[in-house]
This record gives C-alpha cells, sequence and structure tokens, in this order.
C-alpha cells in the first residue's frame, strides 16, 4: 500500500545526484582571471591564440593555474591577484591593439563542473557590487538628424528629376517644400509619394507648398532603432570593463538600464559608455617609394602610416592626412552580398555626404578610398577599397576581398562606433563589494535561520512526520538553487527574498498532509491506510493552493520589470519545486521508514487530539 515502485525511487535518486553536482559550484568561490576576446569577428580566439600566451607567461615567468576557450573569449585563471595584473600586462604587451585584454573573476569549481556546464549562479549588483546608470535617450537630436537626412534626399531626388523649386524650411518636425506652380507641386508630390513612402504629404495649392512630415509608425521605428542601437554600442564598449554579466536593456522608450555588476571605478565606467568614434574617409597613397620612405620610419608630410587589418593579418597602409568625408554624413551601414554574390557592406550617406562622395570618386577612379575609424586618439583602416566609378545617389557599397564574418564587423564598425542619438545620465548609484558581501551574508542568515526555525516546529509538532517534511524542504532548495544555477540565472537580493519565501509556502503542502493523516486517524483508519488517504486527498488542495499562487507569480514575470521579475523568476520556480519535493520526496521518504513494516500499528506523527463523545 505504502511503497514506491523501484522505478520512482532511481528518479528520485537521480534527481538529488544532479541537483547536487549542480549546487556545488556556488561553494567554491572565485578566482581571478585574465579575459581575451577579439574586437573583431575577424580575428580569431583559438588554440594558435592559447599558444602565443602560454609562451608569452613562460618567458615572463608567469604560471597560469588553468586556460580555456569559452565560446568566443579565452579565459587564464591565476593564483592570485598580483600575478592576473602583471599577467594581464605581459598579454596586453605580447597581442597588441587587436584584442580586448580585461580583468575578471571566474568560478572556482573544479574543471569538470564547468565540462558539463555545471556553473554557479551570477550575482547582480546588490550582491557583488557595481554601478547603476539610468540613461535617456535624446529622442529630438536623432528625430532631428532623420529628417535634416530627408531633406538632403529630397532635393537631390528634385535636382536628378530636374524638378525646378524655391527653398525647404523645417519647422518642428515638418518639412515645408515651396513650389513655383500646381505642376510642379504635383510633380513633386508624386516623385516624393514614390521614392519616400515613408513620409505623409499635404498640399496647399493655393501657395503652392508641399508639408512633409514622418508617418507615426516610421516616428516609432526611428526611435526604437536610436535605442537599440545605442544598446549595441554599448554592448561592445562593457567588454573592456571586464563585466562577466552586464545588464544593458531598455526601459520604457528611450531610456536604457545599464548595471556593470563588479564595476567600482564610476569615472571610468563614464568614459566608456559616454566615448564617441569617429570614421573618417582619406585617400590612400600608392606610390612604392613615399610608401618604402614610411616603412624605413620617415613619413613624408602630409601622410600617416596606419594599421590596415586583412585576412593575412595587419599591414602597413599609406593614407593622406586630408579627411574628405567623416562619419557624421553616414546614415547607415548594413551588410549584405555585390551582384557577383559576394560579400558587401551597403552604405547609406545623407545628401551632404552624398554630393562629396560623388566629387571624391569622380576625380580618384582607380585609386584606393581608407575608411578609418578613429577612437581614443588612435586611427585604424578598417577597409580600403579601389574605386571603379562614380559613385552618386548617396548609397555606397563596399566589397572586396572580405568574408561574411567581416563585412558584419565593418557595418557594425561603420554603423555603431559612435552612439545614435546623444544620452545623459539621469540616475547613478554605486554598491560597494563589502555591502554586496553584507547583503549575501544577511540574506543567507535570514534563509538558513527561517529553515531552522520551520524544522524545529516541525520536528516537535509532527515528530518523524515533521522529520520527514524538513528533509523534503532541504531537498527543495536543493532543487531549487540547482535549476537556478543550470538557468545561468542573476541571483539579486529580491531572489534571495523569493527563496525564503518558497521555504515558507512549501512547508504548507507538508502541514495539509499531515494534518490530513492525523484527520483520517482520528476517523479511526489504521495507520497504513491514513497515511495513504492523507496525500491522496491533500493532493487537490495542495494543487489548487499552488496554481493560485503560480498565476500571481506569472502575472509579476509578464508586467514585472527588473527586481521584480527577479523575484517572480525565483518564486515560480519555487512553487513547481515545492510540488514535486513536499509530495513525491517526502512520500518516499514515508514509505522507506513505514512501508517496510507489513503490520503497521502506529506512526509518529504528534499528539493526535480526538474529539470528545
Amino acid at each position: 500500500m505504502n511503497r514506491y515502485p523501484l522505478w520512482k525511487y532511481l528518479v528520485i535518486a537521480v534527481a538529488l545526484i544532479v541537483a547536487t553536482i549542480y549546487t556545488l559550484p556556488n561553494f567554491f568561490g572565485e578566482t581571478p582571471a585574465v579575459q581575451i576576446s577579439s574586437t573583431r569577428q575577424s580575428i580569431p580566439v583559438d588554440t594558435a591564440l592559447m599558444g602565443r600566451i602560454e609562451d608569452a607567461l613562460k618567458a615572463n615567468k608567469l604560471a597560469p593555474d588553468g586556460m580555456y576557450l569559452d565560446g568566443t573569449s579565452l579565459k587564464v585563471r591565476f593564483k592570485d591577484t598580483d600575478t592576473q595584473i602583471k599577467a594581464r600586462d605581459v598579454i596586453q604587451q605580447a597581442l597588441g591593439d587587436n584584442y580586448i585584454i580585461a580583468l575578471n573573476l571566474l568560478a572556482a569549481s573544479p574543471t569538470w563542473m564547468s565540462q558539463i556546464k555545471a556553473n554557479p549562479m551570477f550575482l547582480g549588483l546588490d550582491l557583488r557590487g557595481g554601478v547603476h546608470f539610468l540613461l535617456q535617450v535624446d529622442m529630438k537630436a536623432a528625430l532631428d538628424k532623420t529628417m535634416e537626412r530627408y531633406s538632403g534626399d529630397i532635393r537631390r531626388e528634385l535636382k536628378n528629376k530636374q524638378v525646378r523649386y524655391g527653398t525647404i524650411t523645417r519647422t518642428g518636425n515638418n518639412l515645408v517644400l515651396q513650389l513655383r506652380d500646381k505642376e510642379t507641386l504635383n510633380s513633386a508630390a508624386d516623385i516624393i509619394a514614390r521614392q519616400l513612402p515613408v513620409l505623409m504629404q499635404n498640399s496647399d495649392d493655393a501657395s503652392y507648398k508641399l508639408t512633409l512630415t514622418l508617418k507615426p509608425e516610421e516616428i516609432t521605428r526611428l526611435q526604437g532603432d536610436a535605442v537599440k542601437q545605442n544598446i549595441t554600442t554599448l554592448h561592445n564598449r562593457v567588454n573592456e570593463l571586464g563585466v562577466a554579466e552586464p545588464i544593458i536593456q531598455q526601459a520604457g522608450a528611450d531610456r536604457i538600464v545599464v548595471q556593470l555588476p563588479g564595476v567600482q571605478d564610476t569615472a571610468k565606467a563614464k568614459d566608456i559608455l559616454g566615448r564617441t568614434a569617429t570614421l573618417e574617409v582619406r585617400m590612400v597613397e600608392d606610390d612604392q617609394g613615399k610608401m618604402a620612405e614610411a616603412m624605413a620610419g620617415n613619413v613624408p608630410a602630409g601622410y600617416d602610416l596606419l594599421d590596415e587589418l586583412t585576412p593575412r593579418g595587419p599591414t602597413k597602409i599609406l593614407v593622406k592626412k586630408d579627411v574628405e568625408l567623416t562619419g557624421d554624413n553616414i546614415n547607415d551601414a548594413q551588410p549584405g552580398f555585390d551582384q557577383n554574390g559576394a560579400p558587401a557592406v551597403n552604405i547609406n550617406l545623407d545628401s551632404a555626404g552624398a554630393s562629396i562622395f560623388r566629387q571624391v570618386t569622380a576625380e580618384n577612379i582607380g585609386k584606393r578610398m581608407a575608411m578609418i575609424l578613429v577612437e581614443k586618439g588612435k586611427s585604424e583602416v578598417v577597409t580600403a577599397p579601389v574605386i571603379r566609378s562614380e559613385i552618386g545617389g548617396g548609397r555606397v557599397e563596399i566589397s572586396g576581398s572580405m568574408n561574411a564574418a567581416e563585412a558584419n564587423d565593418v557595418a557594425l564598425l561603420l554603423r555603431a562606433g559612435s552612439l545614435a542619438a546623444p544620452m545623459q545620465i539621469i540616475e547613478e548609484r554605486t554598491i560597494g563589494p563589502s555591502l554586496g558581501k553584507d547583503n549575501i551574508d544577511k540574506g543567507f542568515h535570514s534563509t538558513m535561520w527561517g529553515f531552522a526555525a520551520i524544522a524545529v516546529f516541525m520536528f516537535i509538532y509532527y515528530r518523524v512526520f515533521g522529520v520527514i517534511s524538513a528533509l523534503s524542504l532541504g531537498c527543495n532548495l536543493l532543487f531549487l538553487v540547482a535549476i537556478l544555477s543550470m538557468l545561468q540565472a542573476t541571483l539579486t537580493l529580491p531572489g534571495i527574498a523569493a527563496i525564503a519565501l518558497t521555504l515558507g509556502m512549501a512547508i504548507d503542502s507538508n502541514v495539509l498532509i499531515n494534518e490530513r493523516i492525523r484527520e483520517e486517524l482520528r476517523h479511526g483508519f489504521p495507520p497504513a491506510s491514513a497515511i495513504q488517504a492523507g496525500y491522496q486527498h491533500a493532493w487537490a488542495t495542495i494543487i489548487d493552493s499552488n496554481v493560485t499562487s503560480l498565476i500571481a507569480g506569472l502575472a509579476l514575470l509578464i508586467f514585472g520589470s527588473g527586481p521584480v521579475r527577479g523575484f517572480a523568476v525565483v518564486h515560480c520556480l519555487g512553487i513547481l519545486t515545492s510540488m514535486f519535493s513536499s509530495v513525491f520526496v517526502s512520500r518516499g521518504l514515508v514509505n522507506l521508514w513505514y512501508g517496510r513494516k507489513r503490520r503497521l500499528s502506529s506512526i509518529s506523527i504528534g499528539q493526535i487530539w480526538k474529539p470528545q463523545q
């Protein structure tokens, strides 16, 4: 009656073993490490790079505690922070500026655990310390830039179609085009409708004015794209800080939340988040005599000797100092394919940039043009294609000896080297590591003492069944931490609160079961039958109470944000694990203890009060 088949005991045993393995990494702590990642997809992080780093460290008598590839980065462990800092300087000198070398902290769990993806949970800002920024994107500046671009596009299209117009003035978010008569008004309206369908038109036949404004859905798209591009740029920049799990996410229509756990240097974080990168277009000097002179260390006046990254590795290139075009004239850059199916980058210029680019390309056919990214005072040639013909229309295609990954790199650098729209910091918080450690200690102690208090109460009130209830509650905590570790969740202070709340809610199921068993005993059922009936009849009530709590948790998960969502995730997972442990696991323990007796005369479940006759 109260016996499980073997397969159910095996399920419980396997679940406990797996949960133990995936919970253990949270107790090993962290070790200092250096993280190496590439600045571009086309520069590999592979075993060859591992060899270069090993040789550099050995030459400087530095011994790492371990080295392994993790996705697109290489991580090297060290025994202490002094060795970590020395190794960082050695690796930076050996690899140059093509890689991002960042200090980091890695889990100190054994390698075999990492190989089976048994990693600890990430710690949030309130537990590890760090900086929190709330940034607001200047949507007006993004919209102004777009309207200026469309103004130039209109001028270019009307000029190409030989439609004469007066002036184009800007009033708010509207462009007002003055025409000379009704015929040109209709012609201009027809051209703009075909070439720029995102603009709504309102014509005044009396004054021959055409008012243009962006469609509401286009404004929404532009604002969304501005936030997304800024988020992409911020992600690229925080890599330099070596943050293990940065949180960069949209908060509302025009705000971005940036949380950098483990970063204490607020000034450095501000500098990186607000950094601007510029793009310059210059002409390449292919004269071999001047190139040889520059390579010999004597760069001719009016030229710069820069690095160019190619599939064969970094090479030197000689470019003129005169800047023909800047990145301010680039509206967009996307990877694509040319007419031969080869990877290419498609660039969209504004009207001023289109005019300049047409003139430059017309005057330099057959020559090379270098596109240079300038950041932190350092210039690097992104690509240097040959000009085949005059390029007009504001749409430029760059192709050549590049693969798909390099095309993505170039497009990203061209469009995300700087922010799509300015941002200002409207909220800033710094949490010190000591406060984070204090939060962890308090959260751990509150959970531990809460568990102990519940266990003592259950021991006293339900005797053996109280012990079984406490053991199943411990299994519930083990399952919950293991699942959070498997999901690589970020544990925050609200998450710890949800764990403590889960313990209090999980014991309710065992209380319902124990009281139902007591009730069956009071009604005169034999102990074995009372156990079976107690679990069977309590199940419906347990389902009802947990489902209602789960609905509330899902509502918090769907409609909440930030700490509320973190609380909701732990809360929902805790409900599911509590249903498994309080019913399935506890019944297995009861069956092990009492099911081996053929004739069960009594059970230890505390004092049973019978109603007076």
